[in-house]
């Protein structure tokens, strides 16, 4: 059998023989270190650049950029993609055009005659992509049928990216740039300068052979080379401006944001919500004393419109008059920045306010220096205030609200987030980082993990480590629901925001409402409400109400039945009938697993198929270890919850004792269970393996088996050969199958789908697993 690494290297060789609260404390302790706690990026956006679509690809409609555009012209399309490391990054494009994709120079993409006919078709390509700044420069033409196209992620479950202002002047926004349009070929591409070869050449760029095939998958042959590698950039990715070539010898970049003439003499609110009399709005930012412990200060300016200066939360200034002069003194200001929050009435034609730069009248010492900071880290702003507004009188926050950035404000039409002062330039927060913060079905299950282990070694920091990456998802739902409806796909929460299976929502889910009884998560209720609406209002279901998949993010998923929807459905019911005690979601839990069994169970082993499709009327015939690990992990979790009088409870149960008999008779000698349950030649798969221990373990707990000898023995021998084949000694979980899809062919379960290293699918269940082990042992001892 495979090795993962050598045996000494065991954790079981480094815990006195695998003990579990040693093993709790590694894989938890690996984790949080790789992942700890980032916050939001959060950038400038205009709203006059490309929309992001609710599959995360923008629109490029360059017709409506251009309207005067004539067949033969090109427009250029550039931005900026900032990657963690180098590899290869999905692709899709639609066309409204012919177009080339160009990405740090060398060519990426053409499209075919097909393409450029069905703008409703998506051409699919992979492409590398460096660690660091990727330029990214999209060659459209006009033609009769229009120019553009909608390009961006190929994965919108695995990769919802995201572009960046790739010029100077847009250093740190989100969103692409454009030309006008163009009488012939550039022949340089903007983007960073060779440090040798000069700018890169069109001429240069050889297209590789194509693959014309029905799923519009474009293989290209790259020349991939990197004479940048010695430029060191800052995280958004702006070389020197000597290195940044922007072509400005061919063409100016859109969208402009700057304001007139005429409408830098307006006041800020005037020029941001217009004339709206008697609508209140905010500004926001901070005063900030360095080089002394403290000082006396002056500030002056001028205001239009009814307004009230707060410093600290304090009301420091009130202007009853239309206009007027603000000045304000203030004394012991100390070290460090306050609040400084702008509330404005609108009265009249102008509207609006501006501060001299403020004066310190006494300082503690001569280096002391007082100025006017941003309010909070936002990548393109150009000066130091956000704005907020405009509200009718009863809608409006109160001041004391207002210095947040991570709330939405207002009600209804007059709901609002801040932006800054330039024409349509609005900030959005987005999520950049690989995991923490992220929302998705395998963060769920590890989370939970993290939840749970904190409890078991009376460790809060791993409980609130797992609370907190989860209140960051659901904080942040109401915004992200309004942020959809503004601009297409929100940068954070996507997932949440545009669910559209179980996977998307179940998992999570259940994470979130365990999360929520160890302390008050915010705005879980609200996440929980639409997740439970989408499960049972939204999804698909067959006629007896089993949950069903009529369709997928590939045309295989179509029609299908997994057992892993088990998972992401059923423990979320149960938990949401805990908080709710409504037990029309217990009810709809239980009987998911009957109609399941009545499509996927394989009598004569007691397993479960992975997959029933239903195009072919069949199950797949294939028993996937973790697919079987969801069932009987999700089983175990509803026979928790469920009070004894269910009135399905010994069905449940029976079906429970069916599964742990089977699951039993396939553990392999040394103790793990494999990626295809019934062939030994396939690799031992941890994941399972800890579902399997948690199940058994939790059922000789509580009394649910008949024979808990045997499955006291298994799981424990279990344990001994996760901690011994699977987990090393600094904690990383080896032998976790990556993210599958389906086949009827066990080849592929045993040959294609291959384990990955600290794969989240693995890492909570593992710690599960363990907890269950420490349990066990404590009520034996007892």
């Amino acid at each position: 059998m495979q090795a993962y690494f050598p045996a000494h290297d065991a954790i079981a060789r480094h815990t006195a023989g695998g003990h579990a609260k040693h093993v709790l404390a590694a894989v938890a302790s690996r984790y949080i270190g790789a992942h700890p706690p980032e916050p939001l990026m959060y950038r400038v956006h205009s709203r006059q650049g490309f929309r992001r679509l609710e599959d995360c690809r923008y629109d490029m409609d360059l017709m409506q950029c251009w309207p005067q555009l004539s067949a033969g012209q090109f427009v250029y399309v550039w931005a900026m993609l900032w990657a963690e490391q180098d590899g290869e990054t999905p692709f899709a494009v639609s066309c409204y055009s012919p177009v080339k994709i160009y990405i740090n120079g060398s060519l990426a993409f053409q499209s075919n005659l097909n393409d450029d006919v069905f703008p409703n078709r998506r051409a699919f390509f992979r492409a590398k992509t460096r660690k660091g700044r990727n330029d990214i420069v999209l060659e459209f033409v006009a033609v009769g049928t229009g120019c553009g196209g909608i390009f961006g992620t190929g994965s919108v479950k695995g990769a919802p990216m995201h572009f960046l202002n790739p010029t100077g002047a847009g250093r740190g926004c989100e969103g692409w740039v454009y030309s006008g349009p163009q009488q012939a070929r550039w022949r340089t591409l903007p983007g960073w300068r060779g440090c040798q070869a000069g700018e890169s050449k069109l001429s240069s760029h050889a297209l590789g052979s194509g693959d014309d095939s029905e799923q519009g998958l474009h293989k290209l042959k790259l020349n991939h080379t990197d004479p940048f590698a010695p430029l060191l950039l800052d995280r958004d990715g702006v070389p020197a401006p000597d290195r940044l070539n922007e072509c400005g010898e061919y063409t100016a970049w859109y969208p402009q944001e700057e304001w007139t003439p005429v409408e830098l003499r307006s006041g800020c609110f005037h020029r941001l919500f217009g004339v709206k009399p008697g609508a209140k709005a905010f500004a926001w930012c901070k005063l900030e004393l360095r080089g002394a412990l403290r000082a006396d200060l002056r500030l002056e300016g001028r205001y239009a419109g009814k307004i009230a200066v707060y410093v600290g939360g304090k009301l420091m200034f009130q202007g009853g008059e239309e206009s007027g002069r603000i000045d304000i003194s203030l004394q012991d200001i100390r070290f460090g920045t306050q609040d400084l929050v702008v509330e404005s009435t609108c009265g009249g034609e102008d509207w609006g306010f501006e501060f001299n730069e403020p004066q310190i009248t006494c300082a503690s010492s001569p280096q002391a220096v007082l100025r006017l900071v941003r309010p909070y880290p936002i990548e393109g702003m150009r000066d130091h205030w956000l704005y907020l507004g405009a509200f009718s009188a009863d809608n409006a926050p109160s001041a004391a609200e207002v210095p947040v950035i991570d709330r939405l404000f207002g009600q209804g039409q007059e709901a609002t987030y801040w932006r800054v002062d330039r024409p349509e330039c609005w900030v959005r927060p987005y999520l950049e980082t690989p995991l923490y913060g992220r929302w998705n079905y395998p963060l769920g299950v590890t989370l939970y993990g993290l939840l749970r282990t904190g409890v078991a070694l009376s460790a809060p920091h791993y409980t609130e480590y797992a609370a907190g990456h989860i209140e960051q998802c659901s904080k942040w739902h109401d915004y992200t629901e309004w942020d959809r409806k503004q601009y297409g796909a929100p940068g954070l929460n996507h997932q949440l925001s545009l669910i559209d299976s179980l996977d998307d929502c179940g998992s999570f889910g259940a994470a979130m409402l365990t999360a929520n009884k160890l302390r008050p998560i915010l705005g879980v209720e609200r996440a929980a409400a639409h997740i439970a609406h989408y499960i049972t209002n939204v999804q698909d279901r067959l006629p007896d109400g089993a949950f069903y998949r009529t369709r997928g993010t590939v045309d295989f998923m179509k029609d299908t039945m997994w057992c892993d929807d088990l998972y992401m459905s059923t423990p979320f019911l149960a938990k949401y009938y805990e908080l709710t005690g409504d037990e029309r979601y217990l009810d709809d839990a239980a009987s998911q697993f009957l109609r399941y069994k009545e499509r996927l169970f394989i009598p004569e082993l007691g397993i479960m198929h992975h997959v029933f499709d239903d195009k072919f009327g069949k199950p797949n015939g294939v028993p996937w270890g973790r697919g079987n690990g969801w069932v009987i992990f999700s089983l175990t979790e509803l026979l928790t919850i469920m009070p004894p009088e269910h009135k399905l409870r010994p069905e449940l149960l029976e079906f429970y004792r069916e599964l742990s008999e089977g699951y039993r008779k396939l553990q392999s000698a040394n103790g793990m269970w494999h990626q295809v349950l019934t062939d030994g030649e396939s690799y031992a798969e941890a994941s399972c393996t800890a579902m399997f221990i948690y199940a058994f373990a939790h059922g000789v707990r509580h009394g649910w088996l008949e024979e808990p000898d045997l499955y006291l023995e298994a799981a424990v021998r279990g344990w001994e050969g996760l901690t011994e084949t699977c987990i090393d000694k600094h904690g990383n979980v080896y032998g976790v199958c990556r993210g599958s899809g389906y086949s009827f062919n066990k080849l592929y379960y045993k040959e294609e789908l291959d384990w990955q290293l600290n794969d989240t699918h693995g890492i909570g269940i593992v710690l599960l697993a363990g907890i269950e082990i420490v349990q066990l042992e404590s009520e034996l001892v007892e």
